[in-house]
């Protein structure tokens, strides 16, 4: 593959976080005296808090506004950031990725808080460090906005590049934008057409540094 950059996903991909941020997405919801759905994680996974907030309007009645309602989800979530993990095997990947000199840069549909916090979190955080959040873009995704603009940033083609994603939403994001997309989710997910499916670990490190 010998891509000249890799875009990392944060939620779920590098960090393992998605467990936390259903977390604080239920204390939201439960403190307005409502019952998250059953389904809550699947419906959610990959997308940005807006449209999240726009979901629990529309099927939960949520009213409050959203400088309200994302205050009361980041409350639970930094509160309890500082114990993330990265995911098992993605911090070996990306450290050899680093030895190797290829490019890389975290794209997430977080915002610039969460992103930070994650990445101190796992001892990811540097100087001089891209990282696209959701706030650093008009469109975040499945829009290919957020990988368009980390190829602008590192100087590199979108050929040249490749995504690390564990949602459809993501992954759908990376195909739009012209890049190799590794689809490798945590859960049985279908992935996008034009994505390529990994299950392991392994199996992406062979991918990506054939080794």
């Amino acid at each position: 593959m010998n891509p000249k950059a890799v875009f990392w996903d944060m939620d779920g991909t590098l960090v393992d976080s998605e467990l936390l941020h259903d977390a604080a997405l239920e204390h939201a919801i439960r403190s307005l005296g409502l019952t998250p759905p059953e389904d809550l994680h699947e419906r959610v996974l990959g997308q940005a808090a807006w449209p999240v907030y726009q979901m629990m309007r529309a099927e939960l009645g949520v009213s409050i506004p959203f400088e309200d309602w994302i205050a009361r989800k980041y409350d639970y979530y930094f509160e309890h950031a500082p114990k993330l993990k990265p995911r098992e095997g993605a911090v070996e990947i990306f450290r050899a990725l680093e030895d190797a000199g290829v490019k890389q840069a975290i794209v997430s549909n977080s915002d610039r808080l969460v992103v930070d916090a994650n990445l101190r979190a796992v001892g990811l955080s540097r100087n001089g460090f891209i990282s696209v959040s959701r706030n650093d873009v008009r469109l975040g995704k499945p829009d290919p906005e957020p990988f368009l603009r980390a190829a602008y940033l590192h100087g590199v083609e979108p050929q040249e590049c490749a995504v690390m994603e564990d949602s459809q939403t993501g992954a759908s994001a990376g195909v739009a934008a012209g890049m190799t997309t590794i689809f490798w989710p945590q859960m049985d997910l279908e992935p996008p057409a034009g994505a390529l499916y990994f299950r392991t670990a392994e199996e992406v490190r062979a991918a990506l540094l054939g080794d």
